[in-house]
């Protein structure tokens, strides 16, 4: 059960979701043959969200290595803490 029509799998649904969370494979939904959302296991989409975020993590620090690196102003410390209201 990879893919299901939307119909099939609102007929379905619990079958559809231990599907997703027994066999950790996402379930396609399809309308007129064409994917539209997937059932996905919850802990699956816990990892994706974290990795995803992680990357961006990533992302921004290469940026900001890449800025200072090509001669950007660095702003104290202490000036950001007072601009956010931590001080």
């Amino acid at each position: 059960m990879n893919e299901i029509t939307v119909s099939e799998a609102r007929a379905r649904l619990a079958d559809v979701v231990d599907t997703a969370r027994v066999e950790h494979e996402p379930v396609y939904l399809t309308r007129h043959g064409k994917r539209v959302a997937a059932v996905i296991d919850a802990d699956a989409l816990d990892a994706l969200i974290a990795a995803a975020e992680d990357l961006a993590d990533i992302e921004a620090a290469r940026a900001a290595r890449e800025e200072l690196a090509a001669g950007a102003v660095r702003i104290p410390w202490e000036d950001v803490k007072a601009d956010l209201g931590l001080t």
